[in-house]
């Protein structure tokens, strides 16, 4: 299975030691690419209407081929750290230029990783989560997965050796 992951976070901290959990489950049997969000030179949306859902971004930077390799992928993974109770603005600048071809990517299996320094109970995993739900919904995607973690420390995740196992174990049993 060819699996895309959409890293949100500019930083090889928590989110980038989650991912790569994730990876060391799921690389014997997957052809995996990791996108780094913060590489990549990504204007926001000007909601100009040109690519009418189908036709790709007008933007000459690195939308489109992001974009593609998204469109190409059986499965893609976004992973964040948590911003204002929200995913990463990097990683935001992706989904919103998702909208010149969203249509190619229906029925895609989706899987969701966050990272924050409040407790899983905050709302703040939630809010995220409730926003993936919808595109979810609107884009008919087999949410496979959504897993939340605790971490402050930039290695603290790394650490947890429960958190660590189980992102294994969902790249090894996909």
């Amino acid at each position: 299975m060819k699996i895309v992951i959409v890293n949100g976070s500019p930083r090889k901290g928590n989110t980038y030691s989650a991912i790569n959990a994730f990876v060391e489950g799921a690389k014997d049997n997957n052809d995996i690419e990791i996108i780094d969000s913060y590489k990549l030179k990504i204007s926001p949306c000007i909601a100009c209407g040109t690519c009418e859902c189908y036709k790709g971004c007008v933007a000459k930077d690195d939308s489109n081929p992001t974009v593609d390799k998204l469109v190409n992928a059986d499965m893609i993974i976004f992973a964040t750290p948590v911003y204002w109770w929200g995913m990463s603005a990097q990683l935001k600048l992706i989904i919103d230029k998702c909208y010149c071809r969203g249509l190619q990517l229906k029925n895609k299996k989706i899987g969701l990783i966050i990272v924050g320094g409040s407790p899983v109970d905050s709302i703040q995993y939630e809010l995220i989560c409730r926003q993936f739900d919808c595109m979810a919904d609107y884009l008919s995607w087999n949410m496979l997965f959504q897993k939340s973690y605790y971490a402050n420390a930039r290695d603290e995740l790394a650490k947890d050796v429960e958190a660590i196992k189980e992102l294994e174990d969902i790249g090894e049993n996909l």
